[in-house]
């Protein structure tokens, strides 16, 4: 654990924050919208701020379809793969834990399971060109997209017709991609959500004593996007800086 001290500067409880502009781009099962995938280590959730979709989600539980409209809020647990469908100018503002790790890392995409069984072929079919024109940056989301989406589809079928196995092959494949991670994962949680909880505990600590000195040390911080309109895996991203 960090050492405590009486103040953290991120976002309340360490979390994450992002302007997301659901793609409209449509698959080829006729829907429109984003990038299945899940995140190993983090809850995410989503407040609705404009338009209209659903987000569909797949666990071991099953399949589920969960509408989205202004004043929404939708969360989930690792582990929960979730695909986001745009039924028109479908905007959100995510919140995620351990200081936006899963736009950061802790994230992977429900890609066709010969992608999944080789790192290299992974990395390769989820990248984005860096150096390259905001054409060609949509044309490689979009393929990832559609990639992943075969892949959901594949896996909410088997899922629905009885067949678990599929489903718990993409958990290992999941994990053996992300394990050499984990450590990099376990100092960003030290560093954010871990010292936001021991920043409450120390400061409880001062209210049972009746001291009030720890006050004098509070703070406000102000914030615009870092980054406008990046190419996320479920939309159009405005990221902001706040770890």
């Amino acid at each position: 654990m960090p050492e405590t001290c009486e103040t953290y500067a991120g976002l309340p409880g360490g979390i994450g924050v992002s302007r997301l502009r659901v793609y409209d781009w449509p698959t080829a099962d006729g829907l429109r919208g984003g990038t299945p995938h899940l995140h190993l280590t983090c809850s995410e959730g989503y407040a609705v701020t404009g338009g209209r979709g659903a987000v569909q989600t797949l666990t071991a539980s099953g399949f589920r379809q969960t509408p989205l409209a202004p004043g929404a809020l939708v969360w989930f647990t690792p582990g929960t793969i979730h695909r986001l469908v745009n039924d028109g100018e479908l905007e959100i503002t995510v919140l995620m834990q351990n200081c936006g790790l899963p736009e950061a890392g802790d994230a992977v995409l429900t890609l066709p399971p010969p992608l999944l069984a080789d790192p290299e072929a992974y990395r390769a079919a989820v990248a984005l060109p860096t150096e390259a024109t905001e054409a060609e940056q949509a044309t490689a989301a979009r393929h990832r997209r559609d990639l992943a989406v075969e892949g959901f589809t594949a896996l909410r079928e088997a899922t629905e017709s009885g067949d678990p196995e599929p489903l718990a092959a993409f958990h290992r494949a999941a994990v053996a991609l992300t394990r050499p991670l984990a450590a990099a994962w376990r100092a960003r949680w030290r560093e954010g959500a871990a010292a936001a909880a021991g920043a409450t505990g120390a400061q409880l600590d001062h209210l049972e004593r009746g001291d009030a000195d720890y006050l004098a040390l509070a703070s406000v911080r102000a914030e615009r996007p870092a980054a406008h309109g990046r190419f996320g895996m479920c939309g159009r991203l405005d990221v902001y800086d706040v770890a």
